[in-house]
């Protein structure tokens, strides 16, 4: 589908158009486009759109990246498109990039929420918090206040939705693409990207409805040794969501319960939570503006989160495509039998303590 670009989405929504744009032109034979849904706000009607590069082998590990799932939270699908860009001009000439493309599965959501993102508001066209809205409620040792989600009102942010209510359009169509394109897949990396929360860049894993530990431990334990090796420097405090916050409805621990369930195979959902608050506190200006709370203003700001994050993104998509290295324990620390007691100390016996 082709949104027609008219002023008003040139100046609320140019990621789409971008991104369409893309699609049309620069990525063409390294990319392949599905319309996911078309959801409608009373006259408007957008496109989720889903990006594919690399294997077409239902088995093969995948890299599985979302952003724009809260409206106002626009950096993180900038960031994705400036990936994308890279991506697409390196295929067209670096070799090693399409053999690394011929080795995984990449799939990318850019905009999840896009009646949210051209609305300017955190919510979607309903009013619900696309990530508070899956059937799941916070469980033992967790605690979730109003911004945990609630049943309250539409008007309120945190909005869940009604009590029993089918999950909306978006959320129902990011389900459904997870589930019927990744089932047989036995490695599996989503990176879920969001902003608004604390002074640093968090990398979150499960679970944001519990403090009790995640059941794939060893693997995220892994995987993020791997990360410290190859990038001793990287700015990123890793942590379980819920060492900040628990939430309902979180859709990755939706998705990871029902694939651990249904599948056993090994899904390592992640969330990258970029700090704003470091932006605000370098332009306090910007908290009298809704997007500023969430995004960087200044361009040369923009500009630096657009460079700073495409090293974690080609390391994730070099990990699915190498999934040994931290499925099957063969990483750097593959004599060690202990992953998991180390891992608890890392992140979990210290929030006992």
């Amino acid at each position: 589908m082709t949104v027609s670009v008219s002023r008003a989405m040139l100046q609320r929504l140019p990621e789409l158009v971008e991104l369409q744009r893309l699609a049309a032109h620069g990525g063409k034979g390294f990319v392949r486009v599905e319309e996911l849904v078309t959801v409608t706000h009373k006259d408007l009607s957008l496109p989720v759109l889903a990006f594919e590069f690399g294997s077409q082998d239902p088995k093969a590990p995948v890299f599985f990246l979302t952003g724009g799932v809260h409206g106002l939270e626009r950096i993180g699908s900038q960031v994705i498109l400036s990936y994308l860009k890279t991506l697409i001009n390196l295929a067209h000439w670096d070799y090693s990039t399409r053999n690394l493309l011929e080795r995984v599965r990449f799939s990318v959501v850019p905009i999840v929420n896009p009646i949210g993102m051209y609305l300017g508001r955190r919510s979607n066209g309903q009013g619900v918090d696309l990530m508070r809205n899956a059937p799941i409620d916070v469980a033992k040792g967790g605690r979730a206040g109003i911004a945990g989600g609630h049943r309250i009102s539409n008007k309120l942010p945190w909005y869940r939705g009604l009590e029993g209510a089918p999950m909306e359009a978006e959320s129902t169509a990011l389900t459904s693409y997870f589930e019927q394109n990744f089932s047989r897949s036995q490695s599996v990396i989503a990176l879920d990207m969001h902003s608004g929360f604390g002074s640093v860049d968090r990398l979150w894993f499960p679970y944001a409805r519990t403090t009790e530990p995640f059941p794939n431990l060893k693997q995220v334990y892994q995987l993020v040794h791997n990360l410290d090796s190859a990038y001793p420097h990287h700015i990123y405090k890793v942590e379980p969501q819920s060492a900040s916050y628990t939430t309902h409805g979180d859709l990755w621990d939706y998705l990871y319960d029902r694939r651990r369930i249904e599948q056993g195979s090994i899904f390592i959902p992640l969330t990258l939570e970029l700090g704003s608050w470091s932006w605000i506190k370098k332009n306090p200006r910007q908290l009298f503006s809704a997007l500023g709370i969430f995004n960087p203003l200044l361009p040369h700001r923009t500009s630096r989160i657009l460079r700073r994050h495409l090293h974690l993104l080609d390391f994730m998509l070099r990990s699915a495509a190498s999934p040994a290295s931290w499925v099957q324990g063969r990483g750097l620390l593959a004599n060690s039998d202990d992953l998991e007691r180390l891992a608890r100390a890392r992140w979990y016996d210290e929030q006992a303590a």
